[in-house]
């Protein structure tokens, strides 16, 4: 993906009964395809499907169980949508591995290939995009207490050294995307230090990704409590850090963040600042 590509839009499905903000909502096959039918007509450019999850406190899930979620919604989605780049969000080698034979062209590891020493060698074995994102701890201990020397240079350095690794063990660098971790293991002042200094992972070399919709940060800024009704407080970030040399955002609502960088983008554009792509539905972006 280059540097200097339109911003691209990754629609979150979570298909797992526990979703920190939609959790049920997409654990049948016809509902998450209903979904994601939406997430693409809303203008989604990449499908990030995930079968585990990650909120804070949350208590793993076995292979098979994380498998048994994701697989067939992967492969549904794929045969329906076969332009539509799908993002497998796993951190286990085999549910990586079996979810590319099924259809998925990401693979998205929050623990940025630490978790499962065979990730390695799913990424090893093929040429899809990797996203390796910093993440403190673990997701049933990140949020215990949370420190940082200085926030901003511990995630670059972090990422860099991730990078280092990877491309040593022969993953090419064009195939990295970085990810900050927007509330992995941060403090409310951690997320928006992160926030306010994104611009400077760009210094990496690799396209960075943001997530940060619908996070507990954003509740505690605003004061609304249920996830679901975050979505215009991730809409207002996603617009506030369009400029900040990002080339992704994942989001859940992805309407509402296409209108926030079409108008970003509108009021901006004299400046040469930031290009998005169309708020209209676009099925053939590819990373």
């Amino acid at each position: 993906m280059a540097m200097d590509a339109p911003i691209q839009v990754m629609g979150i499905l979570n298909v797992t009964p526990d979703s920190f903000s939609d959790g049920g909502s997409f654990a049948r096959l016809e509902t998450a395809l209903d979904q994601a039918d939406k997430l693409i007509e809303d203008g989604a450019d990449i499908l990030d499907i995930g079968g585990e999850s990650t909120r804070p406190f949350a208590d793993p899930v076995s292979a098979k169980e994380e498998m048994q979620r994701v697989l067939p919604v992967i492969k549904a989605v794929y045969a329906k949508h076969p332009s539509v780049p799908i993002s497998i969000d796993t951190t286990k080698a085999i549910v990586a591995s079996e979810a590319l034979k099924a259809g998925a062209t990401i693979i998205n590891d929050i623990s940025a290939l630490r978790h499962d020493p065979e990730m390695l060698t799913v990424a090893q074995k093929s040429t899809v995009p990797i996203i390796i994102m910093h993440m403190q701890g673990t997701p049933s201990d990140m949020q215990l207490k949370p420190e940082y020397d200085d926030v901003v240079l511990d995630v670059i350095s972090f990422l860099a050294e991730r990078i280092q690794w990877l491309t040593e063990n022969g993953i090419k660098r064009e195939r990295i995307i970085v990810d900050p971790g927007i509330g992995f293991g941060k403090t409310l002042d951690h997320n928006i230090t992160l926030l306010k200094n994104l611009a400077k992972l760009a210094d990496l070399g690799v396209p960075v990704l943001l997530g940060h919709s619908r996070k507990r940060f954003l509740g505690d800024i605003t004061g609304v409590n249920e996830g679901k009704e975050r979505d215009l407080a991730t809409a207002v970030v996603s617009a506030l850090c369009a400029d900040k040399n990002i080339a992704m955002i994942r989001v859940h609502d992805v309407a509402s963040t296409r209108q926030a960088l079409a108008i970003t983008s509108t009021f901006q554009s004299s400046c040469g600042r930031i290009t998005t792509s169309s708020p209209s539905k676009n099925k053939n972006s590819k990373i």
